[in-house]
């Protein structure tokens, strides 16, 4: 959606991409996406699921968590020249919000967290409509049924849900 309603250039990243195999290439990695945010300003670096390389830091035993940490460290130098960058902003997403190290959350570095909760009985309707509108459902399926569950599903987990379903349905031989 941020992509779709502003005309700067959005670079996407999952965290789990900033890891990498050999020592120095996730901190080379961090400094390059943000060159080339630079580069191509007004842009916007969206880094998706950053609890891969933003956890709490601890005394890393293994060379893997010590290469976790120096990306981290050059994701929050790069941070700290935030300000220099005008026309860059940072868009970080996690679902584990309290793994994430304090540093990578103190004001001047990501300075707004906007929580999405869960959707409410309302919301989930609707989403399940959403995703089932291009389904023939079975007489039998009652959608009303999961929206009123107790278990707690985000937007996505509706999503697979009916994804889910239609491809068994699919596999399912028809009589």
């Amino acid at each position: 959606a941020v992509a779709n309603s502003t005309s700067a250039t959005f670079l996407r990243v999952v965290g789990s991409e900033l890891i990498q195999k050999y020592l120095g290439d996730g901190p080379k990695l961090v400094r390059e996406l943000f060159r080339v945010a630079d580069d191509l300003s007004p842009s916007i670096v969206f880094i998706d699921e950053i609890d891969a390389v933003g956890t709490k830091r601890y005394d890393a035993h293994s060379g893997g968590e010590r290469e976790i940490q120096r990306t981290m460290l050059e994701l929050l130098n790069q941070l700290d020249g935030f300000d220099s960058r005008g026309d860059v902003k940072v868009i970080l997403a996690t679902n584990k919000i309290e793994s994430l190290d304090p540093a990578l959350l103190r004001p001047g570095r990501i300075d707004r967290k906007i929580e999405f909760p869960l959707p409410d009985i309302k919301t989930r309707r609707r989403i399940f409509q959403i995703h089932t509108s291009r389904m023939t459902l079975a007489d039998d399926v009652n959608l009303e049924e999961f929206v009123m569950t107790k278990d707690e599903f985000s937007g996505a987990d509706i999503k697979a849900i009916c994804t889910e379903a239609g491809l068994l349905a699919l596999r399912e031989p028809h009589e």
